[in-house]
Order: structure tokens, then C-alpha cells, then sequence
């Protein structure tokens, strides 16, 4: 009998050994699977905000390059370089990803992007007639400079101004370098000019 009863006590205490085993494990387990999971979310996140700061993140550089280029272009007064300069500016509107853009960011560069790109379509038609190329110049500067102060060109600009130009009125430009290279006299005074801000 008392065998039966030894027998009886030590197989209830080996099953709750088992369960509390099993609890534990059960526990273990959860926490080990919370640790798996935790970090594939936060790896989500991650990725997730990632994504809306490329979203965010808007390059406008080929415009602003060709536009540099079409300045020097004016600036040595060389009209077909400033021709080929404008066609290809006209080309960086049109190929400009607009989907990275929020929806204000879309109106921002849509405010500019019909008048820069006939103003640039102009000075890529007339090769051989400077002075038509750098009228339309100055209004482009205008955009040029409206774009770069909504969404950076990613390096340092410099704005100048040019009281000579136009019976006196003037106009800016902007620049990439501290020497003057004004694109509105060329050569006959290429260093006629102001820097008025600098644009970072």
C-alpha cells in the first residue's frame, strides 16, 4: 500500500514537472518570437521612412546644369552653344520625375516649369540671334531662381546683377562661380556685374 501511494506522489510530482516545463518552454518561445518579429517591424519602419524621405528628398540639378551651362554659353557669346544649351534645358523640364513631388511641391515647380520651358524652347530656336537668346535669358533667370529657392540646387549659387543691361533697367543671373561672367555683355565686358546673394 504504501508503495502504491510512493508510486502515486512521485508521478504527480514528475507530471507537474512536465507542465511547469511546458509553461516555461511555451514562455521562452513567445518571447522568442517576440524578439524575431520586433526587429522585422522596426525593419518595416525603417523602410517605410526611408522611402518618404526619398520621396521628400527632390534633385533639380540637371536643370540647374544646363542652365549654368546656357550662362557661360551667353557669356562667351557663343549663340549656338547657348542654342544647344536651351534645347537641352527645355528637355530637362520634360523629363523631370514630378511623382517624387508632394502635391505643393507639384504646384511649386508646375508655377514655373510652362514659362521656363518656352523661355528655353525660345533661346534653343534662335541660334545666330544672341540678343533674342539673352532676353529670354533673363526671364528664365527668374524661374531658374524661383525653382532654387523652393527646393535647393544642392551646392553654393551665387545671384548677380547687371545695372548696364537693357537701357539701364538690369537683370540677374545666377552663377555657379565668384568671377563675374556676365551673360547679357559677353565679352565686351564680361566682368560687369554685382553678386546680390548667396544662394546656399
Amino acid at each position: 500500500m504504501k508503495n502504491i501511494i510512493l508510486g502515486i506522489v512521485i508521478t504527480s510530482a514528475t507530471l507537474a514537472g512536465c507542465n511547469s516545463h511546458s509553461h516555461k518552454t511555451g514562455e521562452s518561445q513567445s518571447r522568442s518570437q517576440d524578439t524575431l518579429y520586433k526587429p522585422q517591424t522596426e525593419s518595416a519602419n525603417m523602410t517605410a521612412l526611408s522611402a518618404v524621405e526619398v520621396k521628400n528628398t527632390v534633385s533639380i540639378e540637371a536643370i540647374v546644369t544646363t542652365y549654368l551651362q546656357l550662362k557661360n554659353s551667353l557669356a562667351e557669346d557663343n549663340t549656338n552653344n547657348a542654342a544647344t544649351a536651351g534645347t537641352r534645358l527645355e528637355d530637362s523640364f520634360k523629363n523631370f520625375d514630378k511623382t517624387v513631388l508632394t502635391s505643393a511641391q507639384i504646384k511649386t515647380f508646375e508655377d514655373v516649369e510652362e514659362d521656363a520651358r518656352e523661355n528655353a524652347e525660345h533661346i534653343g530656336k534662335n541660334g545666330g540671334n544672341i540678343a533674342h537668346q539673352r532676353l529670354h535669358f533673363e526671364m528664365l533667370s527668374i524661374d531658374i531662381y524661383d525653382l532654387i529657392k523652393a527646393f535647393g540646387s544642392g551646392r553654393v549659387l551665387y545671384k548677380y546683377f547687371c545695372q548696364s543691361y537693357n537701357d539701364g533697367k538690369g537683370a540677374f543671373w545666377i552663377s555657379e562661380a565668384i568671377e563675374i561672367k556676365n551673360p547679357y555683355i559677353g565679352k565686351k565686358t564680361t566682368t560687369c556685374g554685382t553678386m546680390t546673394e548667396e544662394i546656399k
